[in-house]
């Protein structure tokens, strides 16, 4: 990645009360689920797109697509809560938390996100989206079949407030991710009141 680049993505960002009841029960669920990389509770969020390396001119028409995403969606609540696996079947490779309310909600905020990404000539995600929060990928390519054991309906995490939709910047180092946000935008559009 050069100078002229930034790693992004653009994120719902979760409130300290949700982070910390995710970064605990992550934090049980340790000695369940081994060789596993968690995420650190300060980088839980929710992706809506990842974007990967985006020049400055990329950059400016992402900035413009996020803005027109949230100016179309009003504020709306979700509620976090159960434990799911990707891929689907026998040994995981990812350990997330579930979106239990407003999935929907979630879902017209990344069609709003994706068309304007599109319209700014910025190509659409191939994989379809499913809202989640991630809490840990498997160091083994195979999965973890521990994590078989604690998928399901699991514990409530709280709800988030979705007022703001946010362009991230992903930085790696030594120690992991650091995330820091390049924008953020207000929701304020006509979609469902929540």
């Amino acid at each position: 990645m050069s100078d002229a680049t930034l790693r992004t993505f653009v994120a719902l960002l979760l409130p300290d009360g949700v982070r910390t009841g995710l970064a605990a029960v992550s934090e049980e669920l340790r000695a369940q689920a081994r060789g596993l990389t968690w995420v650190p509770p300060e980088n839980l969020h929710l992706t809506l797109r990842f974007l990967g390396e985006v020049g400055p001119a990329t950059l400016e028409h992402v900035r413009d697509a996020v803005a027109a995403a949230a100016a179309a969606v009003a504020p709306f609540t979700v509620s976090l809560g159960g434990l799911g696996g990707f891929p689907a079947g026998r040994a995981p490779r990812v350990l997330w938390a579930s979106v239990a309310t407003g999935g929907e909600k979630v879902e017209a905020l990344f069609a709003e996100l994706e068309a304007a990404l599109v319209a700014r000539g910025i190509p659409g995600e191939s994989r379809a989206f499913h809202a989640h929060v991630t809490l840990a990928r498997a160091r083994d390519p195979r999965g973890a079949k521990e994590l078989l054991r604690v998928l399901g309906a699991g514990p409530a995490f709280g709800e988030v407030r979705v007022e703001a939709l946010h362009l991230m910047r992903s930085e790696l180092g030594p120690r992991g991710a650091r995330y820091s946000t390049l924008t953020a935008a207000p929701l304020g559009g006509p979609l469902g009141q929540g």
